[in-house]
Formats: structure tokens, C-alpha cells, sequence
């Protein structure tokens, strides 16, 4: 089969599997690829050690099929049903997490069944579905296959679609007939994404310092989240999408029509009270195949407890009580320096009396400072 009629085909059958738009591009080092080196070396990764360690490895797709020659990128659209309005006592989440399923695992089901299609046309070639854990910088590809331009809030813009989709790459060791890249940006002179950021964490346009965005603060940073930066999570649980709200182009960005990224009851926005009564049984029952299991439930009650200090509410004062006194220190310290803003006059004593006896057996010293900063908050 000629070239052209095989990624006709393909993205045909990539469109009729849930896939919004594609592009093909060849397999070469990305243009961008000395600018990832100069963002992992000016420390901007954070704790993502994974992407200094592979790094070389994001230099070609080779890495991904050693004999790749083209890739055939791909975009699913998740944007759903609005955004509620925030309410006392709940949190938000980013859209691509509101349902009921772990993207990786959606898309991963469907490029298996896109690998099968290329491989019934042409049974000799090797191919390779990723999405998103990969050495390969998808959205340098993505604007090679003519998906869209780099925004200046990094990511891929595209004209119809605006921001809300995912990325991921079929790999082939046989030619396609390749898009034209895209070569303009329509960012103008916007600064919208830039200047709504809530913890300041663009550098400058197109350059994200990720130890300040409220992504990776809420999913890929294990430990507490420093003082200063916690005021500024701006009520999410996990993920961010303040950049992408503002962004002009998705203001007429279409709804999508995959029912997986549709808001569970409870997930737009998520109570947090609740979240302090589950068990890890019980958490893993009800988040295991969804994107809040990836922080797992240590990572989503430090981030409730930040969320509740930046909401004081009389009805945060029991599951923060319950936080202080939970088996994971990075809880305690959350919950117990959110019970700092929570100190109540009817709650006062419960909550001193809770402090003091977490002081008298606790060993770790994060937990120790953070009863200590509580108590003189109370003084003061």
C-alpha cells in the first residue's frame, strides 16, 4: 500500500477510535530538543528526576522503536461539561481528571487497537503506541505533524481544538505521508496565561518553572510543598487549568464526545471533608483507575489540607483533626498547619489538646515545627 493511502487509513481509523485530529511527521531530532537540555539544567524539572535520567533519550524516537522512521501523532479531547463554581469545603481538579478512568489506560486500550490496524496493512512493519511516560517531547512532534503551534504557556495551541486534549504518538518504521509543519504562532502579543498564573510560574513566555506550577506541586511533588507557595494553590486538588482557562483560543474549543472524561458526582468540583475518612483500602477502591491515584492518598489529603487553610471553615476543623493524628507524617504536618487557621474559640481547646498530644510521641521533625508554628499562631 502506497504511502498516502496508509496514513489516510490510519488516521481515518485514529478518528473513528476516538482520536479528534492527527498528523504525520518523520522521526528526527526535535527542534526543541537543546532547549529541554537548557530547562533540565537551569533546574526547572523539580524532583521529575526521570527526565534528567532519560534524557539523552528524548534526543530521537529511536530510543522509543530503534527503526522508527514517522510518527503519527494524535490528540483526544477532553473537555467536558463546564466548571462548577467553587463552594466552602470542596477543591478543584484539572478537567482531564474529572472521570471515571486513568487517561493512560483509555488511550493506551485505543492505540492498541490502531497498532492492530497498521499492522493488518502491512504485517511487516514494527510499531509502537505511547502516550505521556515515553522519552519522546510530543508537542515538538505535534507542531512537526501540523497540529498546532507551542503556546506561550507551553503548551500545543491549535486553532479549532484550543488546549484541553492529550497527546499521544503511533510509531512506524515505515514512511507516511507527512503534514506540513507548523511553522506560525497566534499567540500575538496575549499575555493572559502569563499573567493568571497563581504562583507566578512562567519565567517568560514559552518557559515554565515547574517547582512553582500548581501541576506538578499537587501531583509530582512528594513532600511538603514549601510555606510560601501553599497560599497560592488557588483551591485545586490536583492538576491546574487556570492557563488554559484564560487562553482565548478555547473559548469556542468543542465539548468532547468521549463519555470517559465526563465528571463524576463529587468531581467537579471534589469534597474535602470526606476525603479524611477514607483508609487506604478505601481510597485505592475509589480512585485506583483514575488520575488522583498517582499522587495516592498521602499526596491527596496534604493537598486538602492546604486547599481547607486557604478556606477556614468551621466544618474543616473534624477531618483536620483527624488529619493530625493520621498514620502518614506528611498528613500531619499539613493538616496540623491548617489547624492553625482554623482555631475556633468552640473548637480551641479540642484542637490544642490534639497538638499536644501529637508533641509528646512525634519523632519526625517537619511534624514537630508545624505544632509548634500552630501553637504560636494561636498565641498570636
Amino acid at each position: 500500500m502506497q504511502s498516502s493511502k496508509f496514513t489516510q487509513v490510519l488516521k481515518q481509523e485514529a478518528a473513528q477510535l476516538g482520536f479528534s485530529f492527527s498528523g504525520a511527521c518523520p522521526a528526527v531530532t526535535p527542534d526543541g530538543y537543546h532547549n529541554f537540555l537548557t530547562w533540565l539544567d537551569q533546574g526547572y524539572a523539580g524532583e521529575m528526576s526521570y527526565l534528567v535520567e532519560r534524557k539523552e533519550a528524548y534526543k530521537h524516537p529511536q530510543s522509543v522503536l530503534p527503526k522508527v522512521t514517522s510518527l503519527l501523532m494524535l490528540a483526544m479531547n477532553y473537555r467536558s461539561q463546564p466548571r462548577a463554581p467553587e463552594v466552602p469545603g470542596t477543591a478543584k481538579i484539572a478537567r482531564y481528571a474529572w472521570g471515571n478512568t486513568d487517561y493512560h489506560d483509555l488511550i493506551h486500550a485505543r492505540l492498541k487497537s490502531l497498532k492492530q490496524i497498521a499492522l493488518e496493512l502491512d504485517p511487516t512493519i514494527q510499531v509502537r503506541g505511547v502516550v505521556d511516560t515515553a522519552p519522546l517531547l510530543e508537542r515538538e512532534f505535534a507542531q512537526l505533524a501540523g497540529m498546532g503551534w507551542i503556546g506561550k504557556n507551553t503548551l500545543l495551541l491549535n486553532k479549532f481544538n484550543g488546549s484541553f486534549f492529550l497527546l499521544a504518538a503511533l510509531l512506524l518504521d515505515r514512511e507516511l505521508e507527512y503534514d506540513e509543519p507548523h511553522t506560525s504562532s497566534h499567540c500575538g502579543t496575549c499575555t493572559a496565561c502569563l499573567d493568571a498564573c497563581p504562583t507566578n510560574a512562567f519565567v517568560g513566555p514559552y518557559v515554565l518553572d515547574a517547582t512553582k506550577c500548581i501541576s506538578y506541586l499537587t501531583i509530582e511533588h512528594r513532600t511538603s510543598v514549601p510555606r510560601e507557595l501553599r497560599d497560592q494553590l488557588d483551591g485545586w486538588l490536583l492538576g491546574c487549568d487556570v492557563c488554559q482557562d484564560v487562553c482565548p483560543w478555547n473559548r469556542k474549543a468543542p465539548i468532547t464526545n468521549e463519555t470517559e472524561f465526563a465528571a463524576l458526582d463529587g468531581h467537579n468540583p471534589i469534597q474535602l471533608g470526606s476525603l479524611f475518612e477514607l483508609t487506604d483500602d478505601q481510597f485505592r477502591s475509589r480512585f485506583r483507575k483514575t488520575p488522583l491515584w498517582r499522587p495516592k492518598r498521602r499526596g491527596i489529603l496534604r493537598n486538602a489540607a492546604y486547599a481547607m487553610a486557604n478556606q477556614p471553615n468551621r466544618e474543616n476543623v473534624t477531618p483536620l483533626l483527624k488529619g493530625a493524628v493520621d498514620e502518614d507524617p506528611l498528613v500531619r504536618e499539613a493538616s496540623i498547619c491548617s489547624l492553625a487557621v482554623h482555631w475556633y474559640p468552640e473548637y480551641g481547646e479540642e484542637i490544642e489538646a490534639t497538638i499536644n498530644e501529637v508533641l509528646i510521641r512525634e519523632q519526625d521533625s517537619a511534624v514537630v515545627a508545624a505544632c509548634q508554628h500552630c501553637l504560636k499562631h494561636r498565641e498570636n
